[in-house]
């Protein structure tokens, strides 16, 4: 059947690009869809290389892995990975201010009231204590322990998640491995022509450098910031989302390690952005991201380098970028996943969760022919509100703050936020309460950690907790942080973990 003359079945999906976006699609396609005779082929041009500093991700990256087969002693050895519980901000809402956003609940809730309220009521009276002191991943991370999650749902070593750091110029490449073994194509080329059909727009071949046409039946776009396919082809257009995230740049660098190997990143804020500390195996990832607009790229790299604990292993690069998304993820007959479908700066590691994302909610509306407008506008929509939704938390960090040291805080500060945003914070600031959603990734303790964490301290709480006898909750919030305690004393120490469990990387 040629193209314009009727329905086509989906038979062969063309990738161009690779990085972790074109393998980690590749790798989930031919994974749970290899079985039903797709084929799968992906294009890329090695001599771009890959951008390679997204290397903290969230918890959603081990359910992928599970998800496709993947042994986790062999990726973080192949990898160089250490174990995530939560990120540490740093001078956020004041200089000298530091939490933690963990990968779990705080407390335990009570006829479906919130910890968080009980903690609200004794706020204030010392023996509350702070609200980090009722999270287990927080206390770990303190104490640079790790254990995985228990499958006891009664034991508070159930209570939270873990994600990983690794090197992402490594993990593209066991991608890769994982995606040829299960029979991915790969061509080595540029694409110098892209062929569409007069009719519909859809796009029908590439061809590449050497002459070569591959025809394809569904596009996925992986080219990074230049959009090949969706931008350079399509003309999607681009929603520009630097009005309330301003940071366009980043400058990255990794050094030698120091110190004890912690199971979290911290992102310290600094006079016109903030600065990202990765801990790896082998070494550790540093980078400034900061708006241009504010400061100036010697400044920021300045700032990057006189913070670094140990030495560089390379030169400082520059990264631009432009806050926001494609207009359409999906247009027409490509899907744009990764970079070219748009950007959200790594300060909460959502890069590869949206590249995830993408691929699931690909697979979950795979359609069966050509003219899919159902699917495609129903994967337009979910991938809408997981930007939208993730944008907001972003805004969040900048926006509850009391620094007024510099012209950006004063700017992030006093800016007008979305008004999703502000109809969040100012439901939590009232009564305390987190409106929930079924789409979106961050859920309530998460938005919890960050204004609790960043001094937005609610004016009241849910008013059933004046239905407990205050000596009982003052009894059970002591036992509950030292039951906590308790439990990580019993962890192992992170790095031991790592190397008692046939983990470590490889070195040759």
């Amino acid at each position: 059947m040629t193209w314009g003359e009727g329905r086509r079945s989906i038979d062969h999906v063309v990738i161009v690009g690779g990085g972790t976006a074109g393998w980690m699609t590749a790798a989930g396609l031919i994974s749970m869809l290899g079985a039903t005779g797709l084929k799968v082929t992906l294009i890329e041009f090695e001599a771009i290389g890959i951008v390679g500093v997204g290397e903290a991700t969230l918890p959603h990256i081990k359910h992928f892995n599970d998800t496709i087969g993947v042994n986790e002693a062999e990726f973080m050895a192949a990898t160089s990975a250490t174990f995530k519980l939560g990120i540490e901000f740093v001078d956020w809402a004041r200089k000298g201010d530091s939490y933690i956003h963990p990968f779990g609940e705080f407390g335990l809730a009570n006829e479906g009231v919130g910890f968080h309220h009980y903690w609200r009521k004794f706020h204030g009276h010392g023996e509350a204590g702070s609200l980090f002191d009722y999270s287990l991943p927080v206390i770990a991370c303190r104490e640079g322990k790790f254990q995985p999650p228990s499958e006891d749902p009664r034991s508070v070593l159930s209570t939270y998640r873990y994600a990983y750091q690794f090197d992402a110029l490594k993990y593209a490449p066991f991608m890769r491995k994982l995606a040829e073994t299960r029979g991915v194509k790969r061509l080595e080329g540029k694409v110098t022509k892209v062929s569409q059909d007069s009719e519909s727009g859809d796009i029908t071949a590439v061809t590449l450098d050497d002459g070569h046409e591959v025809t394809g039946d569904l596009f996925v776009d992986c080219t990074g910031f230049f959009g090949l396919l969706t931008e350079q082809t399509l003309a999607t257009g681009y929603e520009d989302w630097s009005e309330w995230l301003p940071c366009d740049r980043a400058v990255a660098v990794p050094c030698e390690s120091a110190g004890p190997l912690l199971p979290y990143t911290r992102a310290t804020a600094d006079s016109a952005g903030w600065r990202w500390r990765i801990p790896l195996q082998h070494r550790t990832g540093n980078g400034h991201v900061y708006s241009s607009g504010f400061t100036s790229d010697e400044a920021a790299h300045d700032s990057l380098v006189d913070n670094l604990e140990g030495a560089a292993l390379a030169d400082p690069r520059i990264l631009r970028f432009t806050t926001g998304k494609r207009r359409k993820l999906w247009n027409k007959n490509c899907v744009a996943i990764g970079l070219s479908g748009g950007f959200l700066e790594p300060l909460e590691s959502t890069s590869i969760y949206l590249i995830q994302e993408g691929i699931t909610k690909l697979l979950e509306l795979f359609p069966a022919h050509d003219g899919c407008d159902t699917e495609r506008r129903e994967y337009n929509r979910r991938m809408d509100l997981e930007f939208e939704r993730i944008r907001d938390f972003l805004v969040l960090h900048y926006h509850a703050t009391e620094r007024d040291d510099s012209t950006f805080w004063d700017h992030m500060r006093t800016m007008t936020p979305p008004d999703s945003l502000r109809d969040k914070m100012d439901l939590f600031a009232a009564h305390g309460r987190v409106a929930t959603y079924d789409h979106g990734l961050f859920l309530v303790p998460s938005w919890i950690a960050v204004l609790i964490g960043q001094r937005r301290i609610p004016a009241k709480y849910d008013p059933r907790v004046d239905l407990v006898e205050e000596a009982h909750m003052r009894q059970h919030l002591g036992g509950l942080r030292q039951h906590m305690q308790r439990a990580v004393s019993g962890m192992s120490e992170h790095n031991v973990f790592i190397a008692q469990h046939g983990m470590q990387e490889q070195v040759v």
